[in-house]
């Protein structure tokens, strides 16, 4: 156990060293953005966002630098008042529509997004935003600049997470721990693989060109990470692309208390983690050996244990202080992030299993598309 533990603990400070050259290394947008020229358009898709939609809205219309702006927002079934709050906006660059159902084989935010792309029409830059997103006036100019400055084809700026309550604080900062200490961003960026990329849907800036060439979102149309998924796409059909510091972009709370983090993650934690149910225990089980398994062995005196946490922290608190996180004293609770990150993957993948998993009035599993039918002779 031992000799377990030491290994675990090496990984971790192994983990440690690469988060902090990752992190010097993630894109920052220039602080001062030259004017776009270009033809922009923002795809909103909402689903039941009143007292959300409204903010973010005004938020995307407020960018500056921008000039030749236009906005699509989708209404995805709202039940609320989701669609008076968007017709209470009495701009000119905004139009609404409505979202048809999804067809079969498609999940309810790709064919939303599809649909507002397909109204966007002729231009040369797409960005979609989620409602819980709030952008800073120069989010969108910034964002382009960092896509013409690495002659990429898809950025996701990575928002600043807020968290108030304390499963928030445990859990959301994970999302920007894993990628800044497994994913090899330079690498990740000019590289073909699949496995090699992380995006985040709150905010997704794509040349339009780049998009169509990837089949846009018809191409990922039954993903339940549909952005990780997009940028797969692009890259696959030859673009390059890679998630960068959206810290100072914008800001997003995703969930709000135990219960959003809880049902929140259930979603989609099945497949956000390799992709299919037993890769995400195996990467589950891979985490908690190398960050969970040091502290528990420190607590009973282990000093390789106890380097393996400070490692754990060290790691967690870089990241965090590099996207825009709160540090401490929530670094200190890294373990305690991922025994809960367990619990919430063992939700996932059981609900997952037995066809439980919902979000918002509707199920995660795309239904199949009814066969063809064949002609007897």
């Amino acid at each position: 156990m031992s000799r377990l533990v030491r290994v675990c603990a090496g990984l971790s400070v192994l983990g440690a060293l690469h988060a902090a050259v990752n992190t010097a290394l993630l894109r920052r947008p220039p602080a001062v953005p030259r004017p776009v020229e270009r033809r922009v358009t923002v795809v909103l898709p909402v689903r039941d966002e009143a007292g959300q939609v409204g903010g973010c809205l005004a938020a995307v219309l407020a960018q500056r630098g921008v000039d030749a702006l236009r906005v699509v927002v989708v209404d995805d079934g709202s039940t609320d008042g989701t669609a008076a709050e968007v017709r209470a906006v009495v701009d000119d660059r905004v139009t609404l529509l409505p979202g048809t159902p999804p067809a079969a084989g498609w999940l309810g935010k790709p064919n939303a997004c599809a649909v507002g792309a397909a109204a966007a029409g002729d231009v040369d830059v797409l960005a979609f935003v989620d409602a819980d997103v709030r952008l800073e006036p120069d989010a969108l100019a910034r964002a382009v600049a960092v896509l013409d400055d690495a002659g990429l084809d898809l950025v996701s700026p990575w928002p600043r997470q807020l968290a108030g309550s304390a499963a928030e604080r445990l859990v959301q900062p994970l999302q920007q721990w894993l990628w800044g200490t497994l994913l090899p961003l330079r690498l990740a960026e000019r590289s073909p693989r699949p496995s090699l990329a992380a995006a985040n849907g709150q905010f997704l800036v794509v040349r339009r060109a780049a998009y169509d060439r990837a089949g846009g979102h018809a191409a990922v149309r039954g993903e339940v990470i549909e952005d990780v998924a997009l940028l797969r796409a692009v890259k696959a059909s030859g673009g390059r692309g890679v998630v960068v510091d959206g810290s100072t972009l914008a800001s997003c709370r995703m969930y709000d208390g135990w219960a959003g983090v809880r049902d929140g993650y259930a979603k989609s934690l099945w497949a956000a983690l390799g992709s299919r149910p037993t890769a995400a225990v195996a990467a589950a089980a891979g985490l908690s050996a190398v960050w969970l398994l040091p502290p528990l062995a420190a607590l009973a005196g282990s000093r390789a244990g106890l380097a393996g946490y400070a490692a754990g922290v060290t790691g967690r608190a870089v990241v965090a202080a590099r996207t825009g996180g709160r540090v401490w004293p929530d670094a200190l609770a890294h373990p305690v992030s991922i025994a809960l990150l367990d619990v919430l993957v063992a939700r996932s993948v059981v609900g997952h299993r037995r066809g439980q998993l919902s979000w918002r009035g509707r199920p995660v599993t795309a239904p199949a598309p009814a066969p063809s039918a064949t002609m007897g002779g």
